[in-house]
């Protein structure tokens, strides 16, 4: 069976007009990899030139990273390749309902600085999850560590698989092929650069996704007349909607569902994730990293906005003839790339430049979740059983970078024998991030709770979202839930004959932003909604039909209830109370930081920050005042002798010129108190 569009462009019926790729496009992608491997390249020869061989240069950039790359990098990895496919995707089934996110990407900068960033900024920790050690205790660490490796290996093999899986259909580049190829650069640029190679690259590769939404929106304005045109088109097909106010949290997107459960999980993403967070700590000084946070948010917008453009001019061109329902693609997630090989695939190199927008999301995500992942390995389980030179602690970090990108590879593969692992994944985020949230934040905004409150509360929020995520795979979300819009091929040309029995065997089912709905009457072309909801749905099954934003919010509630009646029943932390650097700003007593807590901080040598945030045994300057061989009021300096850092005479001359800063007096006077 073979349909076409009455509504195809001119364009895509061109003798020259091509639905696989042109040798320029091969020359245009291969030109994105190569540039991205020579970015690791050009970092791993700076830092031998500057010896900067310690796992702290190599993992944390050396903490002197300014706020303007790491603002793309936040965007670049936020924006992995899943997201990049299934926002357009969004827009064309469900409508503009999910435009209300640019509301949680304004908030979520206020979250950020306010709770999270002081915290784990201020304690130069390099694995943030070193601070539920500090918090409450080892267990609840490593626990906390392995829920993320587990995450992050999932979420990582989707991310290789789901883009592959999608341009194979429609460009016809080898599915393996290409996963291969994209893994073995992104490991080879990450263990050779180590973060400052992965920062780079993603603000490279931010520019690339941004030109592959905009060739489509430019494209299909000039084929249909103006963008004034398709958004007559999108409100005529009821795409365009801002108004579900209602309080239901079993609707899959209402103003609330965004606000509540888009306010989670975000803050699992974006505020207790060691992939963003290493790049908040990353920056040379707090306001960098705040300016960055503030920038990725606009960022963020500008590109849900692209995203929604392009799915409403992806609907404006097949509204008529559904490419799903025709059988041109199998999911929903395929429609952007089938649109560009459609409108443009006849121009040589520009679909290599939207296959290198979509591997560049892609690359993004999986050189910022090794890194990340290779990161909280060494620091919570090989270096406090260890006592190696920092060269070696560089170099098995570098083995543990081409682990876990061999791990991903192996669950793109598997990802490929499992049907549904593509919008499981998104769900499983909210399932384990939103228990591991609300344990940070309680952590920080309550001092009275304990550690048997934190392992319980763990363990509850995991029982609650792991019971409704089977549940809800069991008893999927009704259309009058999820409630996808309907979807016409009254405009199909039939080239072939064919009959209704061919259609109806069509599979019809689809895979958006972390929902899966196949209820829909596909005896008829257009998606007509069943309205006939099974009776043998128990009770229970309302449950199970919580909007899929909802998953963190039940984890995040659920923890932090329980840790707090836990605790309450425990005697609290009367024994052991926390230090006021574990709370945030406006929960502190003012109390001195405890000098136990401070030296259990990580001291990884080459991750120093300027001097305002060099901990009391790092410095490389000594303060003396008044002593025997100088003048009564003055001030003099001297080298630490247990510091063999180059930097300390340019530090000192430094300090002598600026007869000592504010910043620095505050750093010579918290030394002396402890």
């Amino acid at each position: 069976m073979e349909v076409k569009s009455s509504t195809e462009s001119v364009i895509s019926q061109m003798p020259n007009g091509s639905k696989y790729f042109h040798p320029v496009d091969y020359v245009v992608f291969s030109i994105m990899l190569i540039l991205s491997a020579s970015i690791g390249v050009y970092f791993a020869v700076q830092a031998r030139r500057k010896k900067a061989t310690s796992s702290g240069d190599y993992l944390m950039a050396s903490r002197k990273m300014t706020h303007g790359p790491v603002s793309f990098s936040l965007l670049a990895s936020f924006m992995s390749s899943v997201t990049i496919l299934g926002l357009p995707a969004e827009y064309y089934m469900f409508g503009t309902m999910f435009t209300w996110f640019g509301l949680i990407y304004l908030l979520q900068p206020l979250i950020i600085t306010s709770i999270y960033l002081p915290v784990f900024y201020e304690l130069e920790l390099v694995s943030a999850y070193e601070y539920l050690e500090l918090r409450y205790n080892r267990l609840t660490r490593l626990l906390v560590t392995v829920l993320y490796l587990v995450l992050s290996t999932l979420y990582g093999g989707i991310v290789t698989y789901g883009p592959a899986l999608a341009l194979s259909k429609v460009t016809g580049l080898n599915m393996w092929g290409s996963i291969i190829c994209t893994g073995g650069v992104c490991m080879f640029y990450t263990t050779l650069g180590g973060l400052k190679a992965v920062i780079w690259t993603d603000v490279l590769q931010s520019i690339i996704m941004i030109s592959g939404f905009l060739v489509v929106i430019i494209q299909g304005s000039i084929n249909l007349g103006g963008f004034s045109n398709i958004w007559k088109e999108a409100v005529n097909g009821g795409r365009i909607d801002f108004v579900h106010f209602e309080i239901d949290p079993r609707i899959r997107h209402t103003f609330w569902t965004i606000l509540i459960g888009g306010s989670v999980l975000n803050a699992s993403v974006n505020g207790c994730n060691q992939s963003q967070i290493q790049r908040y700590v990353c920056c040379r000084t707090k306001r960098d990293a705040s300016i960055s946070i503030f920038t990725s948010a606009i960022g963020l917008i500008i590109i849900m906005i692209l995203a929604g453009m392009t799915g409403l001019t992806i609907y404006a061109i097949y509204k008529e003839c559904d490419p799903i329902i025709s059988g041109e693609v199998d999911k929903a997630d395929q429609l952007f790339p089938y649109v560009i090989m459609d409108i443009v695939g006849h121009l040589p190199g520009i679909p290599g430049l939207f296959v290198a927008a979509v591997f560049s999301s892609s690359l993004s995500t999986i050189s910022s979740g090794i890194n990340a992942m290779a990161c909280v390995t060494l620091e919570d389980f090989v270096r406090p059983s260890t006592n190696w030179t920092e060269m070696n602690y560089t170099r098995i970090s570098k083995v543990f970078v081409i682990l876990y990108g061999v791990l991903y590879i192996f669950v793109a593969f598997l990802a490929s024998q499992i049907g549904g692992l593509i919008q499981m994944s998104f769900t499983v985020h909210g399932t384990i991030g939103g228990p591991i949230t609300g344990i940070f934040t309680i952590g920080m905004l309550a001092s009275w709770v304990n550690s048997w409150g934190a392992l319980s509360g763990i363990f509850a929020g995991l029982f609650s979202t792991m019971w409704l995520f089977v549940g809800s795979r069991f008893y999927p979300s009704p259309p009058k839930y999820t409630r996808p819009l309907n979807l016409s091929t009254d405009g199909c040309i039939e080239e072939d004959l064919f009959s209704t029995a061919s259609v109806t065997n069509v599979d019809t089912s689809y895979e958006v932003m972390g929902e899966t709905s196949a209820d829909y009457d596909t005896s008829t072309i257009n998606y007509n909604l069943v309205t006939e909801i099974s009776n043998d749905r128990p009770p229970i099954a309302e449950f199970y039909a919580l909007s899929y934003l909802h998953f963190a919010t039940v984890g995040f509630l659920t923890a932090v209830s329980v840790a707090m009646i836990v605790s309450l029943l425990t005697g609290r932390t009367k024994e052991r109370p926390p230090g006021d650097e574990l709370l945030v700003p406006i929960m502190r007593s003012g109390e001195i930081p405890k000098k136990e807590n401070l030296e259990k901080t990580s001291r990884v040598e080459g991750a120093e920050r300027s001097m305002s945030w060099v901990s009391p045994d790092k410095l490389l300057i000594h303060k003396h005042e008044e002593t025997d061989n100088a003048p009564k009021g003055t001030t003099t300096f001297s080298k630490n002798p247990n510091m063999k850092d180059n930097n300390a005479d340019e530090q000192m001359v430094l300090l002598k010129e600026n007869s000592l800063s504010d910043e620095s007096e505050e750093v010579f006077e918290s030394e002396s108190r402890v």
